[in-house]
């Protein structure tokens, strides 16, 4: 599991056109490191991150962050943090609003190729619904983001931190009291390397 093997993988993975029917064509972003101590997996670029290839480039990426209690400089160390989303490229809307949901093609062509190759990763956090349907199965969000010690310590199951989810915030303050704080601390064991 060399350095060397996981950037072959990510060039290919960055270099992958099996969606070349996207809206705005093909451009995966996504960041690896046989380094990280920290993988989040969110659902798929949005027309921002599109734009500029940089993952959580965008208001969603704000919300994260503050979430996590991060600074964009330690979000985005890359020898630290590795950033694969459950689609790599930007879908494109869904007719009635809102963007369409990742390629079903893109986590089983690159997931198991590129994590096999990141031994060091102690926490992965799942954004959304995609990224927990992937990982999990199905299940709803909010149960999951309220059991969260149901998989700790591999796992932390998050909601999407889109404008959408400021009312479901303001609905269940469980999620600034209970499971922002232990983010928090579960983030800075796993990059500690506990």
């Amino acid at each position: 599991m060399s350095r060397d093997a996981l950037e072959t993988v990510a060039a290919a993975a960055r270099a992958c056109s099996l969606c070349a029917d996207l809206p705005l064509g093909p451009r995966p972003v996504l960041r690896v490191s046989s380094t990280a101590r920290l993988l989040i997996i969110g659902q798929a670029p949005g027309t921002k991150v599109h734009a500029t290839g940089i993952p959580w480039n965008d208001p969603s990426g704000e919300r994260l962050r503050g979430w996590l209690g991060m600074d964009r400089a330690t979000f985005y160390d890359g020898a630290r943090i590795a950033i694969v989303p459950a689609g790599l490229c930007y879908p494109g809307r869904l007719p009635g609003g809102g963007d369409a949901p990742p390629r079903p093609i893109c986590a089983p062509t690159w997931h198991p190729r590129l994590l096999a190759l990141m031994p060091a990763i102690a926490l992965t956090l799942l954004v959304g619904s995609y990224a927990q349907a992937l990982v999990l199965g199905p299940g709803a969000v909010a149960d999951r983001v309220r059991a969260f010690r149901d998989v700790l310590p591999r796992y932390f199951p998050l909601p999407h931190p889109s404008w959408r989810t400021v009312g479901w915030e303001r609905r269940n303050p469980w999620f600034a009291e209970e499971v922002l704080p232990a983010l928090r601390v579960r983030i800075g064991e796993a990059l500690a390397g506990e």
